[in-house]
């Protein structure tokens, strides 16, 4: 009988025991079928397949004498000391664009300042290592030196493997879009013009060289670009200058490049800072709008002149039906002083205590017709 109850009573535990693991194994299965993460696979509107690059652009590059004189070195020309405070700006985005209004027709031509630039080919190289990936070469100091400059130009752009849009050295070159192509598979047409040459005429049978804002050439240009690429950024060159505020031409011509579905407008000339805003096209289509990024490197020597800007934003890409839109723009004041070591310098204007009230002007004016542009301090 003990032994019977011996028996019983260990049988009893082995089941119990049984069950106890049961009811492990059990809550393990459940544990183990919890959903690890709270997007649904099967539900492609919670995934985000869009994909983004940036766009840096900086005002007039405008070399006076008196400016490469003070970069003049016993092996040429230098100018990267008086630019490379701004190089963590440009260097940083996926493509970033200067306006460079003097040909760097180089020494072979004899350098020239005010009223016909001729520049040292060192801007050129200092530029691209500044992070510059493509020059815009339409404005009106294009046909300065002539043909012979826009060609010494071309060839030490091509030969620092420098991407550059609105001159050229023939006519085939000139009907040719120029397209960015980025890592990111977003492709980029840059586009330039200018309202004109101060009176320089081109050589018979080459209007092509530099690209002038007409705008049956536009359309056209534009709508080619739209068929090679996902964006269409504009440079312009146009404005009166030293206006802090667009003129009816300007409105005109941006409107026109709005209604073709331009994504952005970068303008120069009037070498001071003009407000940025939103201009709608046909279909509800928005495009930024930059009517004057002023000068961003120049000896021009008033107060307003010295100011510019660095002015970025980002193309967003929805892959799922390959729109692109412009988001996030911001702006960096900058400022060319010429009281440093090296004579001319550009220097983020918020570095100077000095200018503090100047430099919360700028933003007010800059911003009054785009109150969300963010400003990078």
């Amino acid at each position: 009988m003990g032994l019977f109850l011996r028996v019983l009573s260990l049988s009893i535990l082995f089941l119990t025991a049984g069950c106890g693991l049961l009811d492990s194994n059990e809550e393990m299965k459940t544990v183990t079928k919890q959903p690890t993460s709270t997007v649904d696979p099967q539900d492609k509107s919670s995934i985000d397949f869009s994909k983004e690059i940036s766009i840096t652009a900086i005002g007039d590059v405008l070399i006076h004498d008196r400016v490469y004189e003070a970069a003049e070195t016993s092996e040429g020309y230098n100018f990267m000391p008086m630019m490379e405070q701004t190089e963590s700006y440009l260097e940083s985005s996926t493509i970033t664009i200067a306006n460079q209004e003097t040909m760097i027709g180089g020494e072979e031509l004899g350098l020239s300042g005010y009223p016909a630039f001729n520049s040292p080919v060192e801007i050129g190289n200092n530029l691209k290592e500044l992070g510059v990936d493509v020059v815009t070469l339409a404005n009106n100091h294009t046909l300065d030196k002539g043909t012979r400059g826009i060609n010494n130009a071309i060839e030490h752009w091509e030969k620092i493997d420098m991407k550059y849009t609105g001159a050229y050295q023939s006519k085939e070159a000139s009907e040719e879009i120029l397209v960015h192509d980025t890592k990111e598979g977003i492709r980029v047409a840059i586009l330039s013009y200018t309202y004109g040459t101060n009176g320089v005429k081109a050589p018979d049978g080459k209007s092509y060289v530099v690209n002038r804002i007409e705008l049956d050439k536009m359309a056209q240009d534009i709508e080619k670009a739209k068929e090679q690429s996902d964006a269409v950024l504009l440079s312009l060159h146009f404005g009166d200058q030293y206006e802090p505020y667009p003129n009816q031409f300007q409105k005109d011509v941006v409107q026109f490049a709005a209604d073709r579905g331009v994504t952005a407008v970068i303008g120069h000339h009037p070498h001071v800072l003009q407000p940025l805003e939103w201009v709608e096209g046909k279909d509800g289509h928005k495009m930024l709008t930059a009517y004057s990024l002023g000068n961003f490197f120049s000896g021009q020597e008033s107060f307003e002149k010295r100011v510019g800007g660095i002015l970025t934003f980002n193309l967003k890409m929805d892959n799922s039906d390959d729109n692109v839109e412009v988001v996030k723009p911001r702006f960096k004041v900058t400022y060319v002083t010429s009281a440093r070591e090296h004579g001319y310098e550009v220097i983020p204007m918020d570095d100077f205590p000095s200018l503090k009230e100047e430099y919360e002007a700028k933003k007010k004016h800059l911003a009054q017709w785009m109150p969300e542009l963010e400003f990078m301090e």
